[in-house]
């Protein structure tokens, strides 16, 4: 950075005590006993030009799709790139499109070669093996997305959306005429169930008798694939898509559709897609992995994170942490050109009353970022495919039932392979 603050070693010393000190701040949705849910501590401001004896940190990060993906792993790499310019003291490196059972050989060498002193491993399906990692290499420090096993040097993280794709499906009940509404799936994990549970219940909140139908892709980046189901859904009457596919593929057949007069809609995921789609796109899900990767590694920096204090690390940022952020592009919540369509579709609130979609949106984004969480998604009666009941009236899932949920909600049309 061109512009270095010089504060004297005993306030670096003294900000790493004060960071240290922080309680973290209770998550709105319960944690596991024993799991400390993080959220950022803004002493990175102050200290992150901070010059230490010239002490350097060098992170290592691996992907499991190409950095051009234009999803999930062009945000992760973009994340990297941010934090990278804020931290002069930083050095990264990554490795992209490796194969999740291939991953322990990329930690070898990011360790032994590429002397990393932390390394961050970007898919569910890394998560054995940056354990394994972890036991292999105690002095080294790791941290995993998207997973739940932690170990002494190996914490984890997420920034998930299920918050912002029951808002996209209030969106999408708005929208269908046909009422069948579409979701490309990568794999039946349960972040992408969460995910597809709760698009499912903002489209019924809406449109009651609509359903989504779910094609399963075994496959996190497969633009072919992707095309295959988009289409196939649309030919069954499939009039709005949703997806979890790390490339703008089913945005870009959706804005086909549209622009040759049958008009499909969609909502992008994990990186801006509004270019791909500007007649089709309605919003979608964008991330902001800066804010958790700028305060591990400040973290790291400063000793409050060591090999030997990461077992009940887990950060979970969604809404009111700011790590999600709704829309096909930052800023820009809902495309203008959808805003009259949805202020035209009204529904009845048993606490709002009549309320337009496009109000009803910006409400629940309000109730979802509150401090004090006034609304969440998975608050029941909720029932599964079958019928039986799975949440109870005024009841809430947790944290570990969130990330570890393996069922449907009613109104979705596929199974779940098991």
């Amino acid at each position: 950075m061109s512009k270095r603050l010089w504060i004297p070693i005993a306030f670096v010393v003294t900000a790493a005590l004060v960071l240290a000190a922080c309680q973290p701040k209770a998550t709105p949705i319960p944690a596991p006993s024993g799991v400390q849910t993080v959220e950022v501590t803004r002493v990175v401001e102050v200290v992150k030009e901070v010059p230490v004896a010239e002490k350097k940190l060098k992170a290592c990060f691996i992907y499991v799709g190409p950095v051009g993906d234009i999803g999930w792993t062009h945000a992760h790499d973009q994340a990297r790139q941010i934090v990278e310019k804020e931290f002069p003291w930083l050095e990264t490196a990554y490795a992209e499109s490796v194969p999740e059972a291939d991953v322990e050989r990329f930690l070898d060498r990011f360790i032994v070669e590429e002397k990393c002193d932390v390394v961050f491993t970007t898919s569910f399906g890394f998560m054995d093996g940056t354990l394994a990692a972890a036991q292999k290499y105690p002095d080294k420090i790791f941290f995993h997305c998207s997973g739940y096993k932690r170990a002494p040097n190996m914490g984890t993280y997420m920034a998930d959306f299920y918050q912002v794709y029951y808002l996209n499906g209030l969106m999408a009940g708005a929208l269908t005429t046909s009422g069948k509404v579409g979701y490309v799936a990568a794999h039946p994990i349960p972040e992408v169930v969460r995910h597809i549970n709760a698009f499912t219940i903002g489209v019924r909140e809406v449109n009651p008798n609509a359903t989504v139908d779910v094609r399963w892709l075994f496959s996190w980046y497969d633009p072919a694939k992707a095309r295959q189901a988009a289409e196939a859904l649309i030919a069954e009457g499939v009039d709005v898509l949703a997806f979890t596919e790390d490339s703008p593929t089913v945005v870009q057949v959706a804005e086909e559709y549209t622009n040759k007069g049958q008009p499909v809609y969609s909502f992008g995921h994990y990186s801006p897609m509004a270019q791909f789609g500007p007649n089709s796109i309605v919003s979608g899900q964008l991330v902001h992995w800066e804010r958790i990767y700028e305060d591990i590694l400040m973290k790291v920096y400063l000793g409050v994170y060591t090999n030997k204090n990461l077992e009940n690390v887990d950060y979970w940022y969604i809404l009111g942490q700011k790590g999600v952020e709704l829309g096909g592009e930052f800023g820009v919540p809902i495309n203008p050109k959808f805003e009259e369509p949805l202020k035209a579709v009204k529904v009845t609130d048993p606490f709002l009353g009549e309320i337009s979609v496009y109000d009803l949106v910006f409400k629940r984004l309000e109730q979802m970022v509150d401090p004090a969480v006034l609304f969440d998604p998975f608050t029941g009666p909720l029932k599964d495919q079958t019928g039986q009941e799975r949440v109870k009236p005024g009841q809430r899932l947790n944290l570990y039932e969130l990330t570890t949920i393996d069922w449907f909600v009613e109104g979705v049309v596929g199974e779940l392979p098991r």
